[in-house]
């Protein structure tokens, strides 16, 4: 497993494992406290482990959390999904930079989010599942949510949207948010 910076997100990695393949299928290790712990993260700090399971078209986000943050590793372990990074860091020098990535079960490349960084996915096959290492555990009170389709991110979704939760539906824009943020 190597660990790669992502040049658009200061803090960002993504770590690439190195399947072994052969007629059964193949194996990998989808984490690795030394590699984490190469690129100054804290292995012991993810908490909290998740999985989404999305139909193709589904979207998700774009969340992130209030006070603290929220770090995160995103890795899709079926099928593939379109992922975006938006850094709300006010003091990165990255600030309001959007990365996108495409995950697939077929490389289980993890992405490693820093806090105060806004995500959200596309399921792009008709199955995905995507699964989460959090690095504190989940209050929905802090629970954040910017409108997919805000014109000052310009995110360039791959698919028409077949479904959101309403929570993403209705979510504000992103100068709504900093705004509330501010105060």
């Amino acid at each position: 497993m190597r660990a790669t910076q992502v040049p658009a997100i200061t803090g960002a990695f993504l770590f690439e494992p190195t399947p072994y393949a052969d007629e059964r299928g193949f194996f990998c290790r989808t984490f690795d406290a030394d590699v984490v712990r190469s690129v100054g993260l804290d292995p012991h700090a993810f908490i909290q482990d998740s999985v989404s399971r999305s139909a193709g078209g589904v979207l998700r986000g774009l969340h992130l959390r209030s006070g603290a943050g929220e770090a995160k590793l995103v890795r899709c372990s079926y099928g593939r999904i379109f992922d975006v990074v938006v850094d709300l860091r006010a003091d990165s020098p990255t600030y309001h930079n959007v990365a996108t990535f495409e995950l697939s079960g077929e490389t289980q490349v993890t992405l490693y989010i820093p806090a105060g960084c806004a995500h959200g996915f596309q399921a792009l096959t008709e199955t995905a599942d995507t699964s989460y290492r959090i690095d504190r555990p989940h209050d929905p009170a802090e629970d954040v949510t910017i409108a997919f389709d805000d014109p000052e991110l310009t995110i360039a979704w791959p698919l028409p949207v077949t479904s959101m939760s309403r929570r993403d539906r209705e979510a504000p824009s992103l100068a709504e948010v900093l705004k509330h943020r501010e105060s």
